[in-house]
């Protein structure tokens, strides 16, 4: 695998030294790294691979040097002022905030779903929403056998989906009411509310849990509706997905579709108390997947809970496999 240099936005946050995490457990094939934050993270020392690299103060000429890839997770704001700047130098970026997303000449990427749409990149691929990720991975196969007409997402996030500040008011929370990050004390709550709120009465992160998935699946005429909340859960975003499939299905056959799809692993037995939770998907890069059943209140309904690290495969893994793959095809 050829060497790339690359450079990291946002390297001090939490995605931001996750990424660094995953690029060194994967053994990502790294010539010369660069790393970004804001002013106050300026000179601010990181160790990657054994070395020691100096934090720089993100700024238009960061990127007048010989970078191949550069990974940004500082926000949206950043990345609508800066990643134009870096495509126009030549850089590719894979961008972790929802700016570029639903843009129709960019592809929005989780490599076990469509790989190849990042043949199509003009510079800029956007890595989706966290809950969109582990949602689409069983989507997917389900979608190829079977035929989605809608489906019904159901979202209980952990607070690391707000950073560091979401961290904070959790373990602040405990001992009395606190609250700086979110509009209420998310510690004993859970809050039915996440990002802002639109005039048709959804949230943003609702909406982009809708449209992302049509767009990773291809399947404009899916209907889909979603409701997101907030809970009191450091790490692992749980999703519940009510399915309806255009065509009949036997459960058995479900089980063995998901046990031979890739970045999946099946824990499914009630009898047992086995099934997938936070706690066990935390520092895990798979998507856990189970309490599969039959919905019988429609025709041809199925119900499956989805939960995954939103903070590694829900953002830096996933951004780190599509360097993988732009390694791969480029």
């Amino acid at each position: 695998m050829k060497k790339v240099n690359l450079g990291i936005v946002g390297a001090t946050g939490l995605v931001g030294r996750n990424l660094l995490k995953i690029l060194e457990e994967r053994n990502f094939p790294v010539d010369n790294l660069y790393l970004f934050a804001s002013s106050k993270s300026k000179g601010e020392k990181i160790m990657f691979k054994g070395e020691d690299y100096i934090v720089e103060e993100l700024n238009e000429d960061s990127f007048n040097r010989p970078i191949d890839l550069a990974l940004f997770s500082a926000g949206g704001a950043i990345s609508k002022t800066y990643a134009p700047i870096a495509k126009e130098k030549g850089l590719v970026v894979i961008d972790n905030s929802s700016t570029w997303r639903m843009e129709p000449w960019v592809p929005l990427i989780v490599p076990e779903v469509n790989p190849k749409d990042i043949l199509n990149h003009e510079g800029i691929i956007s890595n989706p929403n966290c809950s969109t990720i582990q949602s689409v991975i069983p989507l997917k196969p389900l979608e190829e056998a079977y035929g989605i007409s809608r489906i019904i997402f159901s979202t209980y996030q952990s607070v690391s989906g707000s950073g560091l500040g979401g961290l904070e008011d959790l373990e602040k929370g405990k001992d009395c009411p606190y609250f700086k990050k979110y509009p209420h004390p998310i510690s004993y709550n859970i809050i039915p509310h996440i990002d802002d709120f639109l005039d048709n009465g959804y949230t943003k992160e609702e909406m982009k849990m809708i449209n992302e998935t049509k767009k990773i699946l291809n399947n404009p005429s899916i209907k889909i509706t979603a409701t997101t909340a907030r809970v009191p859960v450091k790490y692992g975003h749980c999703v519940s997905a009510n399915i309806e499939l255009k065509n009949t299905f036997n459960i058995e056959d479900i089980f063995t579709l998901f046990n031979k799809s890739e970045g999946i692993d099946v824990l499914d037995d009630p009898k047992n108390n086995v099934y997938p939770m936070p706690i066990l998907a935390e520092g895990k890069d798979k998507v856990y997947i189970g309490r599969i059943r039959r919905d019988f209140s429609v025709e041809n309904g199925l119900n499956i809970w989805i939960v995954g690290d939103n903070i590694r495969k829900g953002a830096a893994t996933n951004t780190v496999q599509i360097a993988e793959l732009f390694i791969k095809y480029f």
